[in-house]
């Protein structure tokens, strides 16, 4: 918390009205901004300080907290509100003369955008303690990317326009109708992207990068993880799986991810082929095993003809394989074809299918795609969409006035961290089911 002046002799505690500054008050303590703070005082050094560093840094703070979204916003609650400003540590009984001026605000995110790299070690501090009370913290990650719309106008070239650093970005969503058809959703934005990637049981954010709109979702990936295992080499030791929707595919992504990180890919896969299977050509045996484009295996009955789900066996880490066992004797039921099939499947065991990873790695992964493992995994992949979504409505990024990519960057910095803040001071007192909740009052 950055620490202010003595209370008042005038305590707002005797205000009989109840008011909901408690998310405020937990923020504030659990923030580790003591070295910012200081910074911040030193750059000021003997200059004028009609508006300490420290009361205006809370706040801020307290702008986004409260869902301001815009600082004339914030600067008329604290005009009106005098526990606010005793909080914050203005003078509570200064009225309007206590608070910054829009300048003095302006001013100050200047210098705070020169500090962005102390805003992120704050991130990362936040992370330190979540770990100590959530030893699992980061077993399974999820990555999305978020559309930021800038507050400028959009232009056909985004040189002309208020925010230069901004561009032009456009994400396609394409799907099948339940009578066979396809359809298609075009979005298009003007500004920057937010790529993201959080814990996926505990919602809670773990790293970021903000990029200019039309940058790529799938080269992100790689470089997001490697920043987390850089700051925090433990998560990654007990990350298991990454989860990511389509536009994350990749073989690329899927083998970096298995071979250098050992954590399973759970990315869904766009459908590019124009036929729906292909052969698993096996010299030595019988050619009847295709595979589609989401991994599932299928064998075709040499008599019949019939087409059968192979039975997944799992995932075997030292051959790099997924095994497959003929459907007919893992669900003991007759087959026309078995004693064509090879040696051991007439009433044997079955016949054995090995399908090494590096046949396909957009295709085959550590978790078979046609497993509920990889099904109830990647359904994991909505914790990440529900951050968004929070950044969204919480934390006033539908509704902003924000031009410039720095600024956009601290802007995004604060509130990930403020929500890092919240859900640790949560945990410290002991009230884990609220650590994702942004707007419930503490209990008394």
């Amino acid at each position: 918390m950055a620490m202010i002046r003595e209370p008042s002799l005038f305590s707002w505690k005797n205000v009989e009205s109840k008011s909901d500054l408690d998310r405020l008050r937990l923020v504030l303590r659990g923030l580790p901004d003591e070295a910012l703070m200081r910074r911040l005082e030193e750059k000021r050094g003997r200059g004028r300080d009609d508006y300490p560093i420290r009361a205006t840094w809370n706040s801020l703070l307290a702008g986004i907290v409260f869902q301001h979204e815009s600082v004339e916003s914030l600067r008329r609650e604290l005009s009106r509100n005098g526990e606010l400003r005793d909080l914050c540590g203005f003078d509570p009984l200064g009225g309007e003369e206590a608070i910054p001026s829009s300048d003095a605000y302006t001013r100050f995110l200047k210098n705070l955008m020169k500090e962005q790299e102390m805003i992120e070690e704050m991130f990362n501090a936040l992370i330190n303690e979540a770990k100590e009370l959530l030893p699992d913290l980061g077993e399974h990650l999820a990555v999305d990317s978020k559309a930021l719309d800038t507050h400028a106008r959009g232009r056909k070239d985004p040189a002309t326009s208020s925010d230069p650093d901004a561009n032009w970005g456009k994400k396609v969503k394409r799907g099948r109708r339940s009578d066979g058809t396809m359809w298609e959703k075009v979005t298009k934005w003007f500004g920057y992207k937010l790529h993201l990637v959080v814990d996926s049981h505990y919602e809670l954010p773990l790293g970021w990068k903000v990029t200019r709109a039309s940058r790529s979702d799938s080269r992100e990936l790689i470089p997001l993880v490697k920043d987390l295992a850089k700051r925090q080499p433990d998560r990654i030791e007990v990350a298991k799986d990454l989860s990511a929707d389509r536009g994350y595919d990749s073989g690329d992504n899927n083998a970096w991810l298995w071979d250098e990180m050992q954590i399973k890919p759970l990315i869904d896969s766009r459908l590019m082929w124009k036929e729906k299977e292909t052969k698993l050509v096996d010299p030595s045996r019988v050619d009847n095993i295709v595979y589609d484009e989401k991994g599932q295996l299928y064998c075709h009955c040499p008599k019949s003809g019939e087409r059968r789900e192979m039975a997944y066996q799992g995932f075997e880490k030292d051959r790099k394989s997924l095994k497959y066992r003929c459907p007919a004797a893992a669900f003991d039921f007759p087959c026309q074809g078995r004693s064509q099939c090879g040696s051991g499947c007439y009433g044997g065991y079955g016949r054995i299918v090995r399908v090494p990873l590096e046949k396909d790695r957009r295709v085959f992964t550590p978790i078979a795609r046609s497993s509920y493992a990889w099904a109830r995994g990647y359904k994991r992949r909505t914790a990440v969409e529900r951050v968004n979504s929070r950044l969204d409505g919480s934390f006033q990024f539908e509704r902003h006035y924000i031009r410039g990519k720095k600024k956009m960057e601290l802007r995004m910095g604060l509130a990930l961290t403020l929500m890092l803040a919240l859900a640790v001071g949560h945990l410290r007192a002991g009230e884990k089911e609220k650590i994702r909740s942004l707007v419930q009052l503490r209990a008394a």
